[in-house]
């Protein structure tokens, strides 16, 4: 039976307690054990949920896809594979202005499939793609704004780690949430893309050339070092990475968990190759497990944070009053994509999801929302607002991640001021696929029916 008193306590002590610092999954342990404490009045009731709770998280086996995925990723930037990558790439669009930063961009997107997190790939590409960047005379803001924006496509392309944390809060299909995210992943490239050659050709000089002055053909630094055998092997491997782990999973021969620990063996067997020894391996898995444990236990108190709603009646109370208030589908989206926007400026993007997809999702299922779209939207407005000042994450790695000795003086405001443009083609793209929905489920009725 919903109580507005206990509603109230629930919400405002979550707030406090995030806002004052506390970490995120104990302020929603304590914000659960009270909200079921008000609720039974029973402190074995409440210790009784707490224990199934984390006896229903652990042994799901699903819980083990974000640290062989993160292992995963790991292991190929360890390998050397990421760099031999960049090259590659930058070599293949020797004569097309701004070849340095469309580079980053389509290696940010390989990166993404084989990483999923992007704040790991906004640090790669920072300390690979900025020196060469600033070498060349690229605008400062435009090259690390070209690398903060870039970096996003890790949450929308799969293996993605919020992709992941999705499909566990709301209980969706992790293989029909990758293969979703495909065509607004591309179509998100293209966007970055065309934005990087516009500007290429209108402000030549933000890449390092005069008007009517030939593209960047001299030689990078790293090309003397890397050799066509060795951009074959990484560019095999990876695409060997990729087809196993996602096309197993969309071909019905491996659920997400067993992809991830083919993937991450794959990894390994490809850092082996290209020199990754025994110290390496058990620094990546010391990494892997540093990040990952606390995401799990994340995770969890989530679950417990989402049954306490449900037990108070939290989630069934906001349906009730945006239907009462008789908004639109679509004004009742804009609501929580602002929410999502605000609150991407101050806290992390996997803590805004925990906060609010227990209680968001099941109101968009109410208002008639296609549950993949709408997890694809909430991913884009939530990886949106960690580019936007004043607590852009993504931009705060970049500026961290500049290898010294380039930093000169650069503030975070001129990777700020870069980065716009890629959060403003993010926001479009959310118009796009609450507009034409098709785009996300197309693929996943296609290969699952």
């Amino acid at each position: 039976m919903f109580s507005a008193d206990i509603a109230a306590v629930v919400l405002i002590l979550l707030l406090v307690l995030v806002f004052s610092g506390i970490h995120v999954a104990i302020a929603l342990g304590v914000t659960s054990a009270v909200g079921i404490y008000m609720v039974t009045g029973r402190e074995t009731v409440v210790l009784a949920l707490i224990q199934n709770t984390f006896y229903d998280a652990i042994r799901d086996y699903v819980f083990a896809v974000i640290p062989l995925f993160m292992l995963m990723g790991e292991f190929i930037g360890r390998s050397g594979a990421t760099g031999d990558l960049y090259v590659g790439l930058q070599r293949s669009f020797r004569r097309i202005p701004g070849r340095l930063a469309l580079a980053t961009l389509f290696g940010n997107a390989v990166f993404s499939f084989v990483t999923g997190v992007s704040i790991a790939s906004a640090a790669t590409f920072t300390r690979i793609a900025y020196p060469e960047m600033k070498r060349h005379g690229y605008n400062k803001s435009f090259a690390l704004g070209s690398i903060a924006g870039s970096g996003c496509l890790g949450m929308l392309i799969p293996p993605s780690v919020l992709m992941i944390v999705w499909g566990i809060l709301t209980e969706q299909s992790i293989g029909k949430l990758f293969l979703a995210g495909v065509l607004p992943g591309l179509i998100l490239v293209s966007f970055f893309a065309i934005y990087i050659l516009g500007a290429s050709f209108l402000k030549p000089q933000l890449v390092g050339l005069t008007p009517g002055s030939k593209q960047e053909v001299s030689d990078l630094s790293d090309e003397k070092q890397i050799d066509s055998l060795s951009m074959w092997t990484s560019g095999l491997g990876l695409l060997g990475l990729i087809v196993t782990v996602l096309g197993g999973i969309w071909a019905g021969l491996f659920t997400p968990t067993e992809a991830a620990g083919m993937g991450a063996l794959i990894a390994l067997l490809l850092g082996i190759i290209k020199g990754m020894r025994w110290p390496d391996i058990y620094a990546g898995i010391l990494a892997v497990g540093r990040t990952a444990a606390p995401l799990l236990i994340l995770l969890i108190a989530a679950q417990l944070y989402s049954r306490t709603l449900t037990m108070t009646g939290v989630v069934s109370a906001i349906q009730t009053f945006f239907a009462d208030a008789g908004l639109d589908p679509w004004q009742v989206v804009t609501i929580m994509v602002l929410v999502w926007f605000v609150l991407g400026m101050i806290v992390d993007s996997v803590s805004i999801m925990l906060l609010t997809v227990p209680i968001f999702a099941p109101i968009a299922t109410a208002i008639g929302l296609d549950p993949l779209a709408y997890a694809l939207i909430g991913i884009l407005a939530i990886e949106a607002g960690i580019l936007t000042p004043p607590f852009g994450l993504l931009v705060y790695t970049v500026r961290a991640s500049i290898p010294a000795g380039h930093e000169g003086d650069i503030t975070l405001m001129d990777i700020f001021k870069g980065s716009t443009p890629y959060w403003i083609l993010l926001l479009a793209l959310i118009i796009l696929l609450y507009i034409f929905p098709g785009i996300v489920t197309i693929l996943p009725e296609l290969v699952f029916g």
